[in-house]
């Protein structure tokens, strides 16, 4: 026991002695202990690291006030072509895709039979004016012998008789040979419209039926067209509106097409809202003559009521959306920024007008939101990722 109590002695000893060299050592050389500071966490910088952004000015400028929507294209006019009678087609005198006038000779079909119908009925009818025109002489001269007490009035009256039915008869007969000339002329298919023809359904060698299912071919006339499309009710005033001050231009333009959109005028809006969905419809006509708008097609459409002079506008890539609504991050003169809340009169997918919050010429960021905190320190980017100089 003496023995180990020796021992652990001895070790505390020796561990105070080299303590003790080691604090005499640091205070004969005079040097003073520096602690490394810790890493900042944003962005592994110091504790003012600046962070990167891009950041655009707030301008105020004349912008348009819109109301925008998504349309559909559709024709002026619609018609689907049908056979009226039954027959074989014959001839096709158009290609697909083409345009065609009205009046113009598009179809054929089998005229034979049907001119054969017509001179039998012809036919018929020359018999049966011959026999009217016998049967009004005889009539006419069993009146004569009637006078000179030859013929009897039953006579004269079975005569009579016999010729008014033949010329109703004649009146049948022009009644068929008209009706024949009107199934003839079906044999001849002409073009209703002026349009643009579809795809043909039906080719030369077929069999068509009088007002079967299938049209032979569809005629759409595209120059103009119009272009529906649904606003939110709430817009419906304002849309009344400027409608009773003057026509309202209209914009669309297919969202893959980066030509020249098409202009046009709204003309028409629906009689009830749509309970379903909210919104009501709006109806633009466009004159197309450069035809970019094809029926069927989906359009973006932009109508512009009336224009803001004094709009204080911010790319909408600036505005961000919070718990306690929509804000910006405004850089300030020494380079930090400022945690804004805004009002958002209107909005587009590269602008939003600003109804309070800001003003013309301060700066705001537009690239970075996520790295920045009240407070923070920023370094001003351009376009192309080098740094401005503050």
């Amino acid at each position: 026991m003496t023995t180990l109590r020796m021992r652990a002695c001895v070790r505390c000893g020796v561990g105070s002695c080299l303590l003790a060299a080691a604090l005499t050592a640091v205070a004969c050389s005079g040097e003073a202990v520096q602690s490394t500071p810790a890493p900042s966490g944003r962005g592994g910088g110091g504790l003012n690291a600046a962070v990167p952004v891009t950041t655009a000015s707030v301008v105020q400028k004349t912008t348009p006030i819109t109301v925008e929507g998504i349309g559909t294209v559709i024709a002026a006019s619609t018609v689907s072509v049908h056979a009226q009678i039954t027959g074989e087609l014959t001839s096709v005198n158009f290609k697909e895709g083409e345009d065609v006038t009205q009046g113009q000779v598009i179809v054929t079909l089998d005229r034979r039979p049907l001119e054969a119908a017509l001179q039998q009925a012809q036919a018929t009818l020359a018999r049966d004016v011959a026999q009217a025109a016998n049967a009004k002489a005889q009539a006419a001269r069993y009146q004569d012998l009637l006078q000179r007490g030859i013929a009897t009035r039953e006579q004269v009256d079975t005569m009579t008789t016999q010729a008014a039915a033949l010329e109703a008869t004649v009146g049948a007969d022009r009644a068929v040979v008209e009706n024949a000339k009107v199934q003839l002329d079906y044999a001849t298919i002409t073009a209703p419209i002026s349009g643009r023809t579809g795809l043909l359904q039906v080719h030369p060698g077929n069999l068509v039926r009088a007002n079967d299912t299938n049209p032979i071919v569809t005629i759409n006339k595209i120059t103009p067209v119009y272009v529906s499309f649904a606003i939110p009710e709430a817009r419906l005033p304002e849309l009344k509106r400027y409608m009773a001050q003057g026509q309202l231009p209209i914009v669309a333009q297919a969202p893959d097409d980066q030509g020249k959109p098409s202009i046009g005028r709204v003309n028409f809006i629906d009689n009830a809202v749509d309970v379903t969905t909210g919104t009501i419809k709006v109806k633009g006509t466009f004159p197309n003559e450069d035809r970019r708008l094809w029926p069927g097609q989906f359009v973006n459409v932009q109508v512009t009521l009336t224009s803001d002079p004094n709009a204080i506008v911010v790319p909408s890539v600036a505005v961000q959306n919070g718990q306690q609504g929509q804000y910006v991050f405004v850089v300030k003169p020494d380079q930090t920024v400022e945690l804004r809340t805004v009002t958002v009169a209107r909005a587009n997918s590269e602008e939003t007008v600003i109804r309070s919050g800001l003003k013309a010429g301060e700066t705001v960021v537009t690239d970075g939101q996520i790295r920045l905190t009240p407070g923070s320190r920023v370094s001003v980017k351009n376009a192309t990722g080098e740094k401005v100089a503050p």
